[in-house]
């Protein structure tokens, strides 16, 4: 008998219209626009418009991938939204997301692993369809507005965040083509490295948040790079043996689009070629846990997916949170479809 697997049928991105340069963010911090670049490989990101909220964002990129699936909006039997960025803090925004696409028979709700949170996100939905005799098909969002939490004064942040979303519709099948396996894991010692402090239950709003810039995202960039040397190799590792493959095997693998430099590290890091790891960051920044799935959907598009692939998905995010992920690509490339 055939093994049931999840596999991806469609993907869908979505990103908003005004375009921020780097030569404009220059000009706010009083630096090089090409020492931007040379710090981040970011010569543009996209900002929200101001009637735009996150669940906006994650609709439009969810509508995409059913449109590209072939999937009605009534088949979904499980919403899962990994995002940073709430449209508010009750309910959740998958409900939002979940009224808008009339996904009426869907159980939706809001993941938040930072950076990581579309694998978390993709692991969780592959583990419930897997195990659940009643679940079909989930669509897996990940979605940010990162320029409501930002200090544009700040270019230690400010720089590297774009905003953004995208999603994926996985589905029970028969073919053996899909997820092979997923790793994530935590280690909360690292909750300092990046974080927003205020908004929550330790620190609400207040006049003093607000004045302190308390709600703004820090970051500390090298204890960030830091912490990918020490984990990223062992949860590739990991990964590879728990898939039965090589790293070197993988046709593609599509990490989180951090920033441009540590990219180029990564892939010192898992021994790939550099040309073996899909980058959007010149053009997206980095759209936190929307940036996996923006980067999946720009590499189908490209051409750069073929069927029976092998992709190796990969994050690190705030938390410290990190996560990997393997799969058999079973959509046949745009070129196919003719």
């Amino acid at each position: 008998m055939a093994q049931t697997a999840s596999t991806i049928l469609g993907t869908g991105a979505y990103l908003p219209d005004r375009v921020l340069h780097s030569t404009e963010l220059g000009e706010r911090l009083g630096v090089d626009p090409q020492w931007i670049l040379d710090k981040t490989g970011i010569a543009e990101r996209r900002v929200a418009a101001e009637d735009e909220a996150t669940s906006d964002l994650a609709t439009h990129a969810a509508r995409r991938a059913l449109v590209a699936a072939g999937v009605e909006a009534s088949s979904v039997d499980l919403l899962i939204l990994a995002t940073t960025n709430p449209d508010q803090p009750l309910p959740s925004t998958a409900c939002f997301v979940q009224h808008n696409l009339g996904a009426s028979n869907a159980v939706a709700f809001d993941l938040a692993a930072a950076c990581t949170g579309f694998i978390y996100a993709l692991a969780i939905a592959h583990s419930m369809l897997t195990a659940d005799p009643r679940r079909q098909c989930a669509l897996v969002i990940g979605a940010d507005i990162h320029s409501r939490s930002l200090d544009y004064t700040d270019g230690g942040t400010c720089v590297l965040f774009g905003d953004g979303a995208g999603a994926v519709v996985l589905a029970k099948t028969g073919d053996s083509r899909g997820i092979i396996t997923t790793n994530i894991g935590t280690d909360g010692s690292g909750t300092g490295i990046v974080q927003i402090p205020a908004g929550g239950s330790r620190l609400p709003a207040s006049a003093d948040t607000v004045a302190n810039g308390l709600h703004y995202a820090r970051m500390r960039g090298q204890d960030a790079r830091r912490t990918a040397v020490d984990v990223l190799p062992a949860l590739m590792d990991d990964l590879a043996r728990d898939s039965g493959i090589e790293l070197s095997e993988a046709d593609l693998i599509i990490p989180h689009q951090a920033n441009g430099v540590m990219i180029e590290e990564w892939a010192k890091l898992f021994g790939a070629p550099p040309d073996h790891l899909h980058r959007t960051i010149s053009w997206s920044g980095n759209t936190g846990a929307a940036s996996v799935p923006i980067a999946l959907d720009d590499a189908f598009h490209k051409g750069r997916l073929s069927e029976g692939d092998l992709v190796l998905l990969v994050a690190l995010g705030a938390g410290v949170t990190w996560g990997a992920a393997s799969l058999r690509w079973a959509v046949p490339s745009p070129a196919a479809l003719g």
